[in-house]
């Protein structure tokens, strides 16, 4: 092992550990669940990259969402996003997720799905395969190592522009804010910032 690495890791033992366990929950809409249990299975193995199934978004620390997003998904998005705890990674699984994939022109489609929760990065393709899931999870292990993996700090920071935009799709929601006025950083920011998601794997 290298030294520089250990004496890195005994300086920050919980990022390491976040880094090197992460719980994933699953949200599967469409196709790309298809590519999912593959991962987990013998041939592909997710455990030895320390990724497990978690049995509920408040046992996780990873969010993966597979495929196509609509209207009605986007509030079980957005609820199971907010009951995960902090610190928290979100990533997009295949085109869907990113701009609408082949269901782009539906009225019923979420485009951007950065708009509304914030995505660290995200695995492009129609569909990705599973190694993919992997190559992602590496390159979130960087982003990690860096703190540029920051989406909750983002949501916290902005939550009142993504608060907005959740309500201009769905309306009035009926669950209160997830952050009192008192603890948002920057409560009167009305613009998300550009650089929400990167595109980590394809």
């Amino acid at each position: 092992m290298d030294r520089n690495q250990l004496i890195k890791w005994l300086k920050a033992p919980a990022k390491m550990g976040h880094k090197y366990s992460l719980h994933a929950v699953y949200f599967c809409t469409g196709c790309g669940i298809i590519e999912v249990p593959p991962s987990i299975t013998a041939r592909w193995d997710a455990e030895r990259f320390g990724v497990v199934p978690a049995a509920t978004p408040r046992h996780a620390n990873l969010f993966l969402i597979t495929g196509y997003v609509s209207v009605k998904t986007l509030k079980a998005i957005i609820r199971t996003y907010e009951q995960m705890p902090e610190p928290k990674y979100t990533v997009g699984f295949g085109s869907c997720p990113i701009n609408g994939g082949m269901y782009w022109d539906s009225y019923n489609t979420i485009k951007h799905l950065d708009k509304y929760i914030p995505v660290d990065g995200w695995i492009a393709g129609c569909m990705p395969r599973p190694e993919a899931i992997f190559v992602a999870v590496t390159h979130l292990w960087t982003l990690i190592d860096k703190d540029i993996a920051d989406g909750y700090k983002r949501y916290r920071k902005n939550y009142t522009a993504y608060r907005a935009n959740q309500e201009q799709v769905l309306g009035k929601l009926e669950w209160p804010p997830l952050f009192p006025e008192e603890d948002r950083p920057n409560s009167r920011e009305e613009k998300i910032p550009e650089s929400a998601g990167r595109e980590i794997a394809e």
